[in-house]
């Protein structure tokens, strides 16, 4: 697989993805000492994070306190005001394109091109990752799609472009999972199908982390909770 960077981010659908080849428990993203600074504001400093192979880490805290600020210096996406950030035992700096080959990030915004369709947009995240096609009209019926896979984006609920931004998960053979509220617009039996994906993905030696406002109601075999205090 070609390494690229992760906003766009696919691969297969309909095959059982195999186990990914670390061990449960292996260390696989390391922050240290981790500061952040905004408009003058120190959303938190002297932060220590670690994520394992079938782990699930919850960053939690009130608006402000700097979880999605978090999560996107944890992406590669932005540089930390102080500390460092390791993926599998090498400084992040060291294995950038490993690590962003083994990322996927969604964040608050969808990714998803509001004038292509359901389909273009599963097709054009395949093509960018080199990955083959598959049956994406099943894995849209899945998701609750069925039927508009050949409408443009600009025309379904946020709740519709939602799942088609979450599509990305059901073929995608990315290690470490970094999503920013990814339940937003979703009603409550989409987000038990996503969180039973979680599960799945964390057995085959996956890891996620994760914010959210609204309570995980899967238990989790290996689930952390961060909490960000808000500082003035």
């Amino acid at each position: 697989m070609r390494p690229i960077f992760i906003i766009v981010d696919s691969q297969s659908v309909v095959i059982t993805p195999q186990p990914f080849p670390v061990n449960p428990g292996q260390l696989i993203l390391q922050g240290t000492a981790l500061s952040c600074i905004r408009q003058d504001r120190v959303l938190f400093e002297q932060l220590n994070v670690s994520v394992q192979a079938g782990e699930l880490v919850q960053i939690a805290g009130k608006n402000g306190a700097g979880k999605s600020s978090l999560l996107r210096i944890l992406a590669g996406l932005a540089q930390p005001d102080d500390g460092q950030l390791g993926y599998q035992q090498h400084s992040l700096s060291d294995v950038a394109a490993e690590y962003a080959a083994n990322l996927c990030y969604i964040g608050h915004q969808s990714g998803i091109h509001e004038q292509l369709t359901a389909l273009e947009n599963i097709s054009f995240w395949r093509a960018a990752s080199e990955v083959d096609q598959a049956d994406d009209f099943a894995l849209l019926a899945k998701l609750g799609l069925a039927g508009l896979e050949d409408i443009p984006c600009r025309m379904l609920s946020a709740g519709q472009q939602r799942r088609v931004s979450l599509a990305r998960l059901w073929f995608t053979r990315r290690q470490l999972w970094i999503l920013d509220e990814p339940f937003t617009a979703l009603d409550q039996s989409a987000i038990n199908m996503l969180q039973q994906h979680f599960v799945e993905h964390l057995q085959q030696g996956g890891a996620i982390v994760i914010t959210t406002h609204q309570a995980l109601s899967v238990s989790f075999p290996h689930q952390t909770t961060l909490e960000l205090a808000y500082r003035w």
